[in-house]
């Protein structure tokens, strides 16, 4: 059994960042692209990127698309308001094993208060484990789609993954992942550069 800490339901707005290369800039979506260049574009990736982005294959653009359909399909059912199509991908809180996927690490940031609940949803996780037919230990989000009060009370209870499972030993989950449903230029727009602080990721402020 994992034991975590005991935290409480997170006061204020929730600490939403994103993660990405400063090479590239911010809300680069394979998921905007047509299908044939989103494979060409893993392709290229696979063949000159260290670490985990270079061990994505093309089927992993046809699975994110999949899974992107499913879990709009699960806010919906919810009563989100999605206004795109696809989501623009950040999480809870600053993640430095996420910043580590990136040669020149950089980051920006803003509260949940800067968007309506109605386009913001929330694994608690990756899509990709979250909805893994490998996965099966029975944890209670495995499977689920959280609204921004549905995530709120799950932290509550059991904090963000950075704090129980920064190393990984406990399961997939090193994240709590944040689905922003709005275009690429309004999430930018609400954001700004990270502001480092204690166990904010070295190197990721822009």
């Amino acid at each position: 059994m994992v034991e975590r800490p005991a935290p409480a339901e997170p006061a204020g707005p929730l600490r939403l960042v994103h993660h990405f290369d400063a090479r590239r800039g911010p809300f680069r979506s394979l998921s905007a692209l047509p299908p044939d260049e989103a494979r060409r574009v893993t392709r290229e990736l696979a063949s000159r990127e260290p670490g985990l982005l270079g061990e994505r294959t093309e089927a992993y653009v046809d699975r994110r698309r999949e899974l992107e359909r499913l879990a709009r399909a699960a806010f919906v059912a919810q009563g989100g308001t999605p206004r795109a199509p696809f989501p623009q991908y950040m999480v809870v809180e600053p993640c430095a094993w996420l910043a580590g996927w990136y040669a020149r690490p950089a980051a920006v940031e803003c509260g949940s208060d800067a968007f309506e609940p109605g386009v913001l949803s929330f694994t608690y996780g990756d899509l990709f484990p979250t909805f893994s037919p490998h996965v099966r230990d029975g944890r209670e989000y495995r499977g689920r789609v959280y609204t921004l009060d549905g995530i709120r009370e799950l932290l509550g209870r059991i904090g963000t993954p950075q704090r129980w499972n920064a190393d990984g030993r406990h399961g997939p989950e090193r994240y709590v992942e944040v689905q922003v449903w709005e275009d690429a230029a309004t999430v930018l727009s609400r954001t700004r550069p990270l502001v480092p602080g204690p166990g904010t990721p070295s190197g990721t402020a822009t």
